[in-house]
């Protein structure tokens, strides 16, 4: 991620996930903050980083 654009593409795939209250983007480090009852699993949020055109680190 590189600009604010990628990070609302990322915060909007991810605030669609069932149980996700808050993303929060951190252009700089590459790093994505997520609040949630449940937090969604490595599977979901790999499929909607891949959504919004970026590589899932883990």
């Amino acid at each position: 991620m590189s600009c604010d654009h990628c990070a609302h593409a990322v915060r909007s795939e991810i605030g669609e996930l069932p149980g996700v209250t808050a993303v929060e983007v951190d252009v700089a480090a590459g790093k994505v903050q997520i609040t949630g009852d449940p937090v969604p699993g490595d599977a979901a949020l790999r499929a909607a980083v891949e959504e919004a055109g970026y590589e899932f680190a883990g």
